[in-house]
């Protein structure tokens, strides 16, 4: 494994983190007699391989359902020296509720204390000024962390760039959870403001949500060649000093293997993929024009200023990858989520549209008499039956 500084906590993060939002049982929290014998065994196994391979970061959250209870059946055994446990709890509007929150958490762990507290999911300005505002959030994570209860605070966001990077120039977090990947480069402003105030840097989910690059097409696969897709887009990111850790949402022991063995390049990333980004973004050209790949965010607004709250910007961002390397089944997967995700995916889909005036949200884009047939086009190929979150499942 190798390591990097997790920005001002000085921890020593691993290059990947053991994310805990998929080997649980259950999405709600249950009755510990409820968990499965062989589902604990699963989970407790995958944690084993974790370790063993140096993959000392356990991050899990407290909207995880069963994760934390279950990690809590195994944590309390192991060396606690030896780990970097972190678990995330949404801000609210009481900061009373949030403690208390917080310490279910903590007793669900076995723990005394975890290394790494994440206010989860800043997805919006409400919650944002719930966490910051005097006599927050905040305040009460402050307090946690003087009473020896949490080491350092963050936070995750799946928010707008403008609503990340307040968060992110307020100086009050020591790190951040955030999305940023090959087809989602919208965030890297957010990224370098973190790198600025010297905090560590966690990706979100960079092979679910960055491609579903678990069962990637066949025509990606061809592309990213010698790489797969998965290890191209680890080198990827880690090609980046500012970020420091890659989310690994492991079910099973086997799934840090494929992850493991990009490490055989890590002294080279950006050398070796840069080839394979070539060729990525070559056949975008090809399929969309260059002009359209180097300008297509400019002007886009953000959902909250269309009419409908159509996120625009989500949906051109999706069909701009999903088209051209056949990425059809993870735009599926993530368009059909506008407007069931709440505030964890934002917005409504095309389908929302019908006589809205969309025009005037659309003319500051270079792209303004173009957009409406691409959106179109996005609609038709990607909408499908409305699917559910995990945590809906």
């Amino acid at each position: 494994m190798r390591y990097r500084r997790f920005g001002k906590t000085n921890l020593q993060m691993p290059v990947f983190s053991c994310g805990g939002m998929r080997y649980q049982h259950k999405w709600q929290d249950i009755a510990p007699g409820d968990v499965p014998k062989e589902g604990q065994a699963n989970l407790e196994a995958t944690i084993l391989r974790a370790l063993e391979l140096g993959i000392n970061h356990i991050e899990t959250a407290r909207g995880y359902g069963s994760s934390e209870m279950q990690l809590g059946f195994l944590l309390p055994k192991l060396p606690r020296d030896k780990m970097i446990v972190q678990t995330k709890v949404p801000p609210f509007a009481d900061p009373a509720e949030f403690i208390r929150t917080f310490q279910k958490s903590l007793k669900y762990l076995g723990l005394d204390h975890v290394d790494l507290l994440s206010f989860h999911g800043i997805n919006h300005r409400g919650f944002l000024d719930w966490t910051l505002r005097k006599g927050g959030c905040m305040a009460a994570a402050r307090q946690l962390q003087r009473d020896g209860f949490a080491r350092h605070i963050g936070f995750s966001t799946h928010a707008t760039t403008d609503i990340i990077l307040d968060a992110v120039n307020s100086a009050e977090f020591d790190y951040i959870n955030l999305h940023w990947y090959f087809v989602n480069d919208l965030n890297w402003p957010a990224v370098l403001a973190a790198a600025r105030h010297d905090m560590g840097v966690f990706i979100i989910s960079p092979n679910d949500k960055g491609g579903k690059l678990y069962a990637p097409p066949p025509k990606l696969v061809n592309l990213c060649a010698p790489l797969s897709p998965m290890q191209f887009n680890d080198l990827y990111c880690l090609a980046r000093p500012q970020v420091h850790t890659l989310s690994c949402g492991a079910a099973r022991p086997t799934d840090f293997d494929e992850h493991v063995r990009a490490l055989e390049f890590y002294d080279r990333a950006a050398e070796v993929m840069a080839p394979v980004e070539k060729k990525l973004r070559a056949e975008m050209e090809r399929v969309l024009g260059k002009d359209w790949c180097a300008r297509w965010p400019e002007g886009l607004p953000h959902y909250v200023d269309v009419p409908g709250e159509i996120n625009v910007n989500e949906i051109v961002r999706l069909w701009t990858y999903a088209k051209p390397l056949d990425l059809i089944e993870w735009g599926k997967m993530r368009y059909n989520l506008l407007g069931l995700a709440d505030h964890w995916f934002p917005g409504e889909h095309m389908g929302k549209s019908p006589g809205l005036a969309l025009a005037p949200a659309l003319a500051q884009s270079p792209f303004a008499a173009q957009l409406p047939a691409f959106l179109s086009e996005a609609h038709a190929a990607l909408w499908d039956e409305p699917k559910k979150r995990l945590s809906q499942s």
